[in-house]
């Protein structure tokens, strides 16, 4: 009689990493990047390489956070959505206790680098708790989850900025809504993959709330990313590499847009798009470093 062999486990490591996302690193480049655009617009292209450290270190252990509480609220969602019924909380590969304490540690690691900031710069961190912990529960209770999640992400300028010039000025300002508003452009596109997953299911998404007019409002969203960046162009006189980094990002945002338009698009298209944002981030930045210089 034959039997099929069983799979072999895998190690409990290679799992903790699947649970903070590691092997998608878009995902946690896409969170450090306005960070980083921050962190060096503030210091005119040449931050302390230490605190640069200190901010990509700390968006890991940020967004690891983000990632297991995220999961251990939706541990009985996850299995009922294809993208993500193989996440280990979901598929009960780990237990909730260890989940719980993963997030504890990354948590930790993030409190630990907070306090090599400014006193300005570590009560923003203090603020920023909440809205990551409380983030997944948003798509139960409120029709554009992805807005609270854009706010999170805007944290990351805020303490980026103040953790250069102990402040927040205008040009933070700016910097902080084409944040929030690039995040809820390229966080609907992809909620539009989990669209018909999270109607059956019962939860809220931007996807959901704008409906056919969901490729509307990313270009919106997007053009308004466009504006609030020229403006922040204007007041703190960048040059010309910014100038150029924001024009081939605008034709990206622009192209996406168009593309969505379509009808019937598989849902691989909505990931390789969230994955090029990820590209025109680096770009800007880019262009944001040689243009302050």
């Amino acid at each position: 009689m034959l039997t099929t062999p069983e799979r072999p486990q895998e190690p409990i490591w290679l799992v903790i990493i699947r649970l903070l996302r590691w092997h998608k690193p878009e995902g946690r480049l896409i969170l450090m990047i306005p960070a980083l655009w921050a962190v060096f617009l503030a210091a005119s292209g040449k931050p302390p390489l230490p605190l640069v450290g200190v901010i990509i270190l700390g968006t890991l252990a940020t967004s690891a956070t983000g990632c297991v509480v995220n999961d251990l609220w939706d541990r009985n969602i996850d299995p009922q959505v294809e993208r993500t019924r193989d996440r280990p909380l979901a598929s009960r590969a780990l237990s909730v206790k260890v989940g719980i304490v993963v997030a504890i540690v990354s948590l930790a690691c993030a409190a630990i680098l907070a306090f090599y900031l400014n006193p300005v710069s570590f009560w923003l961190c203090v603020a920023a708790v909440p809205v990551i912990l409380l983030y997944p529960g948003a798509k139960r209770v409120f029709p554009i989850p992805q807005l609270v999640l854009s706010i999170a992400w805007g944290f990351g300028v805020l303490i980026s900025w103040s953790a250069v010039t102990q402040n927040l000025s205008q040009a933070t300002w700016l910097l902080w809504g084409a944040t929030v508003l690039w995040t809820l452009g390229f966080d609907t596109v992809y909620a539009m993959s989990d669209k018909e997953d999270d109607r059956r299911i019962g939860v809220n998404s931007s996807a959901l709330f704008f409906g056919n007019y969901a490729p509307l409002a990313i270009g919106i969203f997007f053009a308004g990313t466009i504006l609030l960046l020229s403006w922040l162009g204007v007041v703190i006189h960048l040059h010309l590499a910014f100038w150029i980094s924001l024009a081939i990002a605008t034709m990206g945002w622009v192209w996406q847009s168009l593309r969505l338009r379509k009808r019937h698009l598989p849902n691989s298209a909505y990931g390789k798009m969230f994955q090029q944002n990820v590209w025109i981030g680096f770009i800007l930045l880019a262009g944001m470093i040689a243009g302050s210089l």
